[in-house]
């Protein structure tokens, strides 16, 4: 039997990520932030809530996990790269994600493990050991759902889980094929993944006449803008639609089974946004693609079901889907149904994956894979549209060609409601756009908020590090005004605005 150890240290802390989809993925490095840009980082609206829903958790513990997981996320790269190939996995322990566990195979790495602030676990078997015996797992088995719908590795307990509808038929091919009976677990299930297939991520597009799926994440490929979803939306030369059906696109690129990811060129009536729909009207800025721990909080969005929230399970996961096999996806406990596939997964304002399939729903519950955005930007020669490649420097005309101008200062802490402590009404559907303009230095934060009949509601949020916002927001007619908010720093301020 494998031998597992927990060394328990006085305080412990955890880490941070945010994943859920179907598909292969390639390992990619994962780089500490800088502790600066970790403090900057904010839940966007409607994550906190979906946090409480899907993980019933309170908002002081929503809070508290986000907090965790950002301050012990920079720790897990740190251990990885000193631990080597004795690095057994990490992942994140507690409801609020207080303790991070990471698992070597030499009790010689005790003392750092515990000198970083993780809680150390012995294991028998590395992660590069149990990446192997997948392998070996995913060539035994043919690729039928009754025979393993779903194979993944399970760092929590150093072996490789198989999903199966019969137990018995399974370990006796797993055993004639020479697999470690002792290094893998055969678990009954009747889990049968299926794919959810039925420029901003979340959004809905359609293929042909009938078919629908999500928008994943804006990328471009030099001069060439367009978006990644599922492979299994649609095949190369097929065309798209947008949401409001005007033409769209042409799919450039599309893998199915195997992986499960595709990129679609979009014309020029479509711009890339860094943006992800939050379910609550609003969007999420994307800043990067940094790859998240497991355990760590994850949400997705999709056009049937829209914001949902859970955790990252298991890595490297195979899911024999009716059509085929599909290798190195994301595990979460993320719900999802027909339409969502190809949706974006984000940890914060990280990019995880797009979704693939997974079984259950949204009512009852269930599980959803994603395919991890780093092979599909790889595989095609792609750079994910993020807020930092389409943000102008401040003194560089950030705000021209806005109509309305408004001014003020700010103190730390304080935040104001533009115009003029008043609203502004829109009469038709069409674009809302902000530009807030503030001293070097300071941390100025744009939120765009619109009358719902009974309170205030935010559709739109910019709030990066920087003093300079900027908002642009397609919305139906009511009534909407700005909020000008200072995290850090006193300043005056400028903000210009235009309305449909």
């Amino acid at each position: 039997m494998s031998r597992r150890h927990v060394i328990t240290t006085g305080c412990v802390l955890a880490i941070t990520a945010l994943t859920l989809t179907a598909a292969p993925a390639i390992a990619q490095p994962r780089t500490a932030e800088p502790p600066a840009a970790v403090a900057a980082r904010k839940p966007p609206p409607g994550m906190l809530e979906a946090l409480q829903r899907d993980l019933g958790l309170t908002r002081e513990e929503a809070e508290t996990r986000l907090r965790n997981e950002a301050r012990l996320t920079p720790i897990e790269a740190q251990l990885r790269g000193q631990l080597g190939s004795r690095f057994g996995g990490a992942w994140f322990a507690g409801s609020i994600a207080q303790t991070l566990v990471v698992a070597t195979t030499s009790a010689a790495d005790i003392p750092v493990i515990v000198a970083a602030g993780a809680r150390a676990e012995i294991v028998t078997r590395s992660l590069a050991d149990l990446q192997a015996i997948k392998k070996h797992v995913d060539h035994a088995l043919p690729s039928r759902q009754e025979t393993g719908s779903v194979r993944y590795i399970d760092t929590k307990i150093n072996k490789v889980v198989v999903l199966s509808t019969a137990v018995t038929t399974t370990t006796n091919i797993l055993e004639n094929a020479g697999v470690d009976p002792v290094a893998v677990r055969v678990v009954s299930s009747d889990e049968r993944p299926r794919p959810l297939s039925d420029v901003v991520g979340g959004e809905a597009y359609y293929i042909g006449s009938s078919s629908r799926c999500s928008i994943g994440f804006s990328v471009t490929r030099g001069t060439q803008n367009g978006f990644v979803s599922a492979g299994h939306c649609g095949k190369a030369g097929a065309t798209t639609t947008g949401v409001n059906r005007a033409a769209q696109g042409v799919f450039q690129g599309s893998t199915f089974p195997g992986s499960d990811f595709a990129w679609v060129a979009v014309n020029a009536d479509w711009t890339p946004k860094p943006l992800v729909k939050n379910g609550s009207g609003g969007t999420v800025t994307v800043a990067g693609s940094r790859v998240a721990i497991e355990g760590a909080s994850v949400c997705r969005s999709g056009s049937t079901t829209g914001w949902h929230c859970g955790t990252i399970q298991q890595r490297d996961t195979s899911v024999n889907y009716p059509q085929g096999e599909v290798s190195e996806v994301t595990r979460t406990n993320v719900c999802a149904e027909p339409g969502d596939s190809g949706g974006s997964f984000i940890s914060i304002d990280q990019a995880q994956g797009v979704t693939s399939g997974g079984s259950g729903d949204c009512t009852s519950g269930g599980v959803t894979y994603f395919q991890p955005i780093g092979e599909i930007l790889t595989t095609y020669g792609l750079t994910l549209v993020t807020d930092s490649t389409t943000h102008t420097p401040p003194g560089a005309g950030t705000c021209t060609g806005y109509p309305q101008t408004v001014t003020g200062t700010l103190n730390s802490g304080q935040s104001a409601y533009q115009p003029n402590n008043r609203h502004y009404r829109s009469t038709v559907t069409g674009v809302h756009a902000g530009c807030l303009d503030a001293n070097d230095g300071v941390d100025f934060d744009l939120y765009l908020q619109k009358w719902n009949g009974r309170n205030w509601s935010v559709v739109a949020t910019a709030d990066s590090p920087r003093p300079d916002e900027k908002i642009s927001y397609t919305g139906t007619p009511g009534y909407y005004r700005y909020r000008v908010l200072s995290s850090n720093g006193s300043s005056p301020y400028t903000l210009k605005y235009k309305t449909p």
